[in-house]
């Protein structure tokens, strides 16, 4: 039964399926040795009836090498009558093959290749099987057969075609279609998540106000203030709530939820020294340098600073090659310095295989961004690869 179970298994073991047909051809072919002239004990029988289907065994997954095997038959022919009777059946379904699988050029120039070498047999060989009839009727019997096989070989290969175009149409229709419907959730997403950011933004405006009003009725109004604060604890505990909706939302459906009992810090320019040590322990020798006082600096630039070593130390490894890397944290007044660098093959490890930016330089870009900081990659004068950055620092605002 077609697309059943059993034909989806010789489908995918072509070979499986064709060495079957060859035991067939096998047969068919050893009726015309039960001749009384021939003797079934001649050696010579069992080795022309092998060759002659093991062309139709490999005929799928060796095409070519199942013409070739099925001309070196008919050649071989000319030497002994007994290789005709052999490869009779072998050349109609090879033939048939040639048609149905290959293009139209290739497979007019293997059939004319194969009956080509069949005439020639006819003609100058004559085996004994076609002496009885004239040289003119064998050849035109055999060019029937040839247009018969071409003809039915051509129509399955529309067919397969047809069939092929049909289902990458299908294929593409669904795909656009899925295209669609994952477009349409993002813009719903970002519709909400823009709700929900107006809705944060003002529970945090309530809360700064009720701050401020709490610090400076704490001494002078205490009942007011201890309600001022009720508020914003109550706000506080709305708002973290919504910015668990936020980051559903946010988040992609490729990224698993995490349960808040799993959750970690995120990591600081206080683990530098630990990514350095990993780096290390990877093979890429990693010089440490920090200028100026360290500070206590707000979590978002600190994670903004180690993504950015992070990212210029892993690409150094992947694409660097041999090569010594060196990394420098300037802490100033008002901005963080940050500088890696490698004197490796890095002029290529930001890009894809196609030329265009990786995405770690625009992870890189966007984070620096996000804080009015400035980002610059490419490569050093004497080799390597330089990336900097730099990120203004707030000052803390003074309480009164």
């Amino acid at each position: 039964m077609r697309n059943g179970p059993l034909h989806r298994w010789f489908q995918a073991r072509p070979l499986a399926g064709d060495s079957l047909l060859a035991l067939i051809v096998f047969g068919l072919s050893g009726l015309a040795f039960l001749a009384p002239e021939i003797k079934p004990t001649d050696p010579l029988i069992w080795l022309w009836l092998f060759l002659g289907s093991l062309p139709v065994a490999i005929r799928r997954v060796w095409l070519w090498w199942s013409l070739a095997l099925t001309i070196a038959l008919l050649f071989a022919s000319m030497l002994d009558p007994l290789a005709w009777l052999s490869g009779t059946w072998a050349i109609l379904v090879i033939a048939y093959t040639i048609a149905a699988a290959l293009p139209f050029r290739n497979a007019i120039a293997a059939t004319a290749a194969l009956w080509g070498v069949a005439t020639l047999t006819i003609v100058m060989a004559r085996p004994e099987q076609l002496a009885q009839s004239p040289a003119f009727v064998v050849l035109m019997f055999n060019y029937v057969l040839a247009v018969t096989c071409f003809g039915i070989g051509r129509v399955v290969h529309g067919k397969r075609v047809k069939v092929s175009e049909l289902e990458d149409r299908a294929r593409i229709a669904e795909e656009n279609q899925v295209a669609k419907v994952v477009e349409a959730i993002n813009d719903e997403r970002r519709r909400i998540a823009r709700e929900l950011h107006d809705v944060v933004a003002h529970h945090l405006s309530v809360m700064n106000v009720m701050a401020t009003g709490a610090r400076r009725t704490l001494t002078s109004d205490p009942d007011r203030a201890d309600e001022a604060l009720a508020t914003i604890e109550s706000t506080g505990r709305t708002t973290l709530r919504e910015m668990r909706r936020l980051l559903e939302v946010l988040r992609t459906d490729d990224e698993p939820a995490v349960d808040d009992r799993e959750l970690t810090p995120q990591p600081g320019l206080d683990a530098i020294h630990t990514l350095v040590g990993q780096v290390r322990s990877a093979g890429l020798p990693v010089k440490l340098v920090i200028d100026g006082t360290p500070f206590p600096l707000d979590q978002g630039i600190a994670l903004t600073a180690f993504r950015i070593i992070q990212e210029g130390l892993t690409n150094t490894l992947k694409h660097g090659g041999p090569a010594n890397s060196g990394v420098r944290i300037s802490y100033r007044e008002d901005e963080l310095e940050i500088e890696v660098t490698d004197n490796g093959a890095g002029q290529k490890s930001l890009t894809t295989a196609s030329g265009r930016v990786g995405h770690g330089l625009v992870g890189m870009r966007e984070r620096v961004a996000l804080y009015g900081g400035s980002l610059r990659t490419g490569p050093r004068p004497g080799g390597g690869f330089r990336v900097h950055a730099l990120i203004p620092i707030e000052a803390p605002t003074e309480t009164t």
